[in-house]
Parts: C-alpha cells; sequence; structure tokens
C-alpha cells in the first residue's frame, strides 16, 4: 500500500481486526519508511452496475448519492448515522440480489422509501415528497394516511 506521506510501497500491518458486523476488515498499516501510520479498510468487491434514469440516461451507481438521500430526508430527526449506514448496507443488498447490471431509478427509490418507511415516519414522508413530486397538500394528506392505516415499526437510534 503505497504511504500518503512518503509514497513508500514497504509498510506491515500493525493491527487487524473485523469492523462493521463482519462486513469488513479495518487495518493500521505503518510505513516501513517513514513510520507514519495509516488505517485501510477491506471490504467484499460489489457488483458494478449502472443507474438508469427516467429519461433513459444511464450512469454509474453511486453509493455516496444514495446515503446523502437518506441523509437529506433525515435531517433534525433523531436518527444516527449507524441506522443510515445501515439502511444503505440493505438496500445495496437488495440491489445485488436483483443480479442485474442495470438497475431502474425507481427500483432504488422504492426501496430507499421502504428503508425509511421502516425508520422514521417523517423522513420517509419528506422522502416522498420530493421522490414522487407531490404538487399538493392533499397528496401529503394521502401519504400520511397511509403511513396510520398501515403498522409500521419505527427503529430510530
Amino acid at each position: 500500500m503505497l504511504c500518503p506521506k512518503c509514497n513508500s510501497l514497504d509498510d506491515k500491518v500493525i493491527d487487524s481486526r473485523l469492523s462493521k458486523e463482519g462486513k469488513s476488515i479495518r487495518r493500521r498499516r505503518e510505513c516501513l519508511q517513514c513510520h507514519h501510520r495509516v488505517t485501510t479498510y477491506e471490504e467484499i468487491e460489489r457488483m458494478e452496475f449502472l443507474v438508469v434514469k427516467r429519461d433513459g440516461r444511464r450512469e454509474p451507481f453511486d453509493r455516496q448519492k444514495l446515503q446523502s438521500s437518506l441523509v437529506k430526508a433525515s435531517q433534525k430527526r433523531p436518527i444516527s448515522l449507524h441506522v443510515i449506514e445501515d439502511a444503505v448496507l440493505k438496500i445495496l443488498a437488495y440491489l445485488e440480489s436483483l443480479e442485474h447490471h442495470e438497475i431502474p431509478t425507481k427500483l432504488i427509490g422504492d426501496e430507499l422509501m421502504k428503508q425509511l418507511r421502516n425508520i422514521d415516519p417523517i423522513a420517509y414522508v419528506r422522502y416522498a415528497s420530493v421522490y414522487r413530486a407531490f404538487q399538493e397538500v392533499g397528496e401529503f394528506i394521502e401519504e400520511i394516511q397511509s403511513l396510520n392505516d398501515q403498522s409500521t415499526t419505527i427503529t430510530i437510534s
């Protein structure tokens, strides 16, 4: 691994441990040249896929966009980053289970809404209002009533 300080390729692993519930390995490394220490993470390489936009354009899937959507919907709500990261991992697992190289944005958005519905009803309605492009107050009311009609489990951490 290239040292970020001196660009040497010689390093040694000082410590390794499981992180993210066993889904990655965290390693502390020390450069043998300058003794600078860095942390690296090793994860299983995930299947790459393209996102098919509503207008037909295709672009590489961006995990950061997915996480950013969840964070925006959850702003000023008592939702921890751990819960958001867990939702991202569940969405990724779902998308990978489809075994397609091209995923329509509708599938991603629907799965994101499903996760938000289980996390926090306010965050869910916020996201739904943008995702479904609500134009009238009545659409908000219908969505809120649909939340009341279904028994939802709220897990806020």
